[in-house]
């Protein structure tokens, strides 16, 4: 039961954001698909995926400017241009979690601090609810957070996230469950 409130909660709050977003850019069957055209249409989707999964606007903007640099160099060998989208959300989750490898190294094993690295408009926008839930993921271990973000802002399938997070479908599943159980207890517990 606490587990659903904890989903709901989640749904709701990166529900809200991905509307704040808009719908993802569909292009149209007709024209070609051109790198220029990924960039002005999922730049920012992916720098707030990016913000979700790093805390840093910053270092999440650094992340997706490196996905679309390897989506470069590799455009040439690129089978399927509609795989393109896939092929840098995969490669804002792997930087993403690079990026959380050296913090961690860094602070010599000390997991790291909390740091709310949205804007204050938006913050503002969110209900205490949803504040209290993005502050609740926040302090989620980096893989429960990817998962819960993966499905709930990004709106992926399970078979989606096991493929952006290199994971098995079995993997997600349980993950998410702990990761909502986690994000449950954090919640309830009295705020310091």
């Amino acid at each position: 039961m606490l587990e659903g409130n904890a989903e709901r909660s989640v749904e709701a709050t990166l529900g809200h954001l991905r509307t704040m977003d808009g719908p993802a850019p569909v292009q149209p069957p007709a024209a070609p698909l051109t790198l220029e055209d990924l960039y002005k249409q999922h730049r920012m989707r992916l720098v707030r995926l990016a913000i979700l999964l790093v805390d840093e606007p910053a270092t999440a903007e650094d992340v997706v400017q490196e996905a679309f640099t390897g989506l470069h160099r590799n455009w040439g060998r690129l089978r399927d241009a509609a795989a393109a989208v896939g092929y840098l959300r995969t490669a804002v989750v792997n930087g993403s979690r690079s990026v959380l490898r050296r913090r961690k190294t860094a602070r010599e094993y000390v997991p790291p601090h909390a740091v709310n690295a949205r804007s204050a408009e938006s913050l503002a926008m969110l209900s205490s609810e949803h504040q209290a839930v993005v502050s609740a993921l926040s302090k989620l271990p980096p893989r429960q957070r990817e998962v819960l973000v993966l499905r709930y802002y990004g709106g992926l399938s399970e078979a989606e996230i096991s493929e952006a997070a290199g994971i098995s479908k079995g993997t997600v599943k349980s993950t998410a469950s702990r990761a909502l159980e986690a994000l449950q207890k954090a919640m309830q517990a009295p705020q310091l």
